[in-house]
């Protein structure tokens, strides 16, 4: 009976590669896609990182489900009482880990006496612990410089993610001034750790007062997350820690 002739093994093999091809380009993202799914980008993306693995958060996101406490700051430099914050925050909600988000340029504070920003990343790793305490230039690389578009950023990049803005008491009475602070207070919540000086004048502040109906106790701040209604805000209980990045640079005779 005849028959087709069988194409030569080396063709088969091309023919394999090219439907490949064909289809990993289906696949690739357009549009509105591609902007989700693009290469972070900024003054941190062409630099190499040679950490293990697992102390690096990836570039592109991942579908990890872990419950996540950010601490944003500019780390001018990373000291005792970043590292207290971060380990109370994960005690008191039950956290997987704390990512120690270090600014590639806070709007809201000057340029004089600020350090180069290799130099503030590396500070911050100084006080991590490479597992639950990650220090991370995810920031810059997602070239933003306000916190509200940070974290929607992250909440698209990380979709089964469970974040939770770590802030001190000071930033609660300064979230008025912040970019986006009704949105941002919508769509993720707010842990307030107390700060020496701070804290019953921020409890009395405009933000808070605002959103004294969505305040929750820290055992349920998170019960909620991801189900789409308007996040919760905590004070979480913990000793005020003296440190401050400011006079650490002013006993070191650094302009402040």
């Amino acid at each position: 009976m005849a028959g087709r002739r069988p194409r030569p093994q080396r063709h088969q093999a091309e023919g394999r590669r090219h439907r490949l091809a064909r289809w990993l380009r289906a696949l690739r993202p357009r549009g509105r896609r591609a902007q989700l799914f693009a290469p972070l980008r900024g003054p941190a993306a062409a630099t190499g990182d040679d950490r293990p693995a697992g102390q690096v958060i990836g570039a592109w996101g991942d579908r990890r489900r872990a419950r996540i406490g950010l601490l944003g700051g500019s780390f001018n430099p990373a000291h005792a009482g970043h590292r207290h914050v971060a380990e109370r925050a994960l005690r008191a909600l039950r956290l997987d880990q704390v990512w120690l988000l270090v600014s590639p340029g806070n709007p809201l504070k000057p340029r004089r006496g600020m350090a180069p920003f290799a130099e503030r990343l590396a500070s911050a790793r100084g006080i991590a612990d490479g597992r639950r305490i990650l220090a991370t230039d995810i920031e810059a690389r997602l070239d933003s410089r306000y916190t509200v578009a940070t974290l929607a950023l992250l909440h698209r990049r990380f979709p089964r993610a469970c974040f939770v803005l770590l802030i001190g008491a000071d930033n609660l009475t300064q979230l008025p001034r912040w970019k986006g602070w009704r949105v941002l207070a919508r769509q993720t919540p707010l842990a307030v750790l107390p700060r020496p000086g701070e804290t019953r004048r921020a409890l009395s502040g405009q933000a808070a007062q605002a959103l004294a109906r969505h305040r929750r106790r820290p055992g349920a701040l998170l019960r909620a997350c991801g189900t789409g209604g308007h996040a919760g805000w905590s004070l979480v209980p913990a000793r005020e820690h003296p440190a401050s990045a400011t006079a650490i640079r002013r006993a070191a005779g650094i302009v402040v």
